[in-house]
């Protein structure tokens, strides 16, 4: 009630009609009220509808990629720990809106070395930046960031915990390929104690009545944590530790993970785990027409390079359908809605 009347003492300078007035303090108060939420730490902060409405975004990306929507805006990407895809991925998602991009891709060359703290060096990028994608090493870093910054922040990856973008490709890629995110069932296979790709698939599927199928050897196998979040959202799974053509005959999707070298503290135990599940092109001999196989990549030695051209094979057109799901991320984040993007005057053809 504060903020209505302080807003429209502060309008009514300007003579507007009662009804713009209105709807400008309307707008103002709505904003206001979700400049906490437009971080994205984890999907499970998202609802069905949440969801649904960011793949509507990724899908007019998809038609019109390039756009000067967020021209005059500067993007921060902060990466903590070694990326390829996520980083470039984002990059160029703001490049192709127009935005400018700051940042670094190696902690070695930031003040960090000589001591700075992660709240410090949060606090002097956001004097620079409007929005910061950022990935760190340690688990709860970027809900750690979302409540210092005074802007938005995007997790892409803290630890082994979540990695919500890659998720929101992950779910823009299921819905183009079947059609629909609905009554799925969905294998995972590898890392999935380390996996922060698979954890944040349970907490986004969870909206659309799926099966999931957890493959992994004991040593990685789902963490407890997350089955019983399984448990208490009524998802079915099942758990397996053999990989064949007859496991996997029934998945809708095959999500398939490396085993992550850099969270093993044992080599010794990643030694023993790294080759376990490999997809060789014989284990798709019943496999659904209608399956696609699904990797966050890197691939180190989890798929036969003799499946690249295989039909089930989907990973590359993954990691492409990556541009759009972060453009969408991105605008949603500052606040840009679905209207306003499809209403966009900006487009370059």
């Amino acid at each position: 009630m504060k903020n209505y009347t302080f807003l429209k003492l502060s309008l009514s300078k300007y003579c507007l009609s009662e009804e713009k007035e209105v709807n400008l303090v309307r707008k103002t108060l709505y904003t206001i009220g979700n400049m906490e939420k437009r971080s994205l730490v984890t999907i499970a902060d998202h609802s069905r509808e949440k969801i649904e409405y960011l793949i509507q975004m990724a899908e007019e990306f998809e038609r019109h990629p390039n756009r000067r929507l967020l021209e005059g805006r500067v993007v921060a990407t902060l990466f903590f720990e070694p990326s390829t895809r996520t980083r470039l991925s984002f990059e160029t998602a703001a490049n192709r809106l127009g935005a400018r991009v700051i940042g670094f891709a190696d902690p070695k060359v930031t003040s960090g070395t000589k001591g700075e703290t992660l709240k410090d060096t949060i606090m002097m990028v956001s004097n620079y930046a409007d929005i910061i994608v950022m990935r760190h090493y340690l688990e709860g870093a970027a809900r750690y960031a979302s409540e210092i910054a005074p802007v938005p922040i995007v997790n892409a990856g803290d630890g082994a915990n979540q990695h919500p973008s890659q998720t929101m490709l992950d779910l823009y890629s299921i819905y183009k390929t079947q059609g629909r995110l609905d009554n799925l069932d969905i294998y995972l296979v590898g890392d999935l104690k380390y996996g922060r790709t698979v954890h944040s698939m349970l907490n986004a599927m969870y909206h659309f009545n799926p099966t999931f199928h957890f493959i992994a050897p004991e040593e990685l196998a789902m963490p407890e944590i997350y089955k019983n979040f399984c448990r208490d959202h009524g998802i079915r799974y099942v758990e397996h530790t053999d990989f064949n053509a007859d496991v996997i005959s029934g998945a809708d999707i095959l999500y398939m993970t490396r085993v992550q070298r850099e969270r093993f503290t044992d080599l010794m135990e990643y030694e023993r785990v790294k080759d376990r599940y490999l997809l060789k092109l014989d284990m798709l001999s019943k496999a659904r027409p209608n399956m696609k196989i699904l990797h966050p990549l890197p691939r180190v030695n989890e798929i036969e390079y003799s499946i690249d051209e295989n039909p089930h094979a989907y990973y590359f057109e993954q990691a492409h359908n990556g541009l759009f799901a972060r453009q969408a991320l991105l605008c949603d984040a500052l606040g840009i809605t679905l209207e306003e993007i499809r209403n966009d005057s900006t487009i370059i053809n």
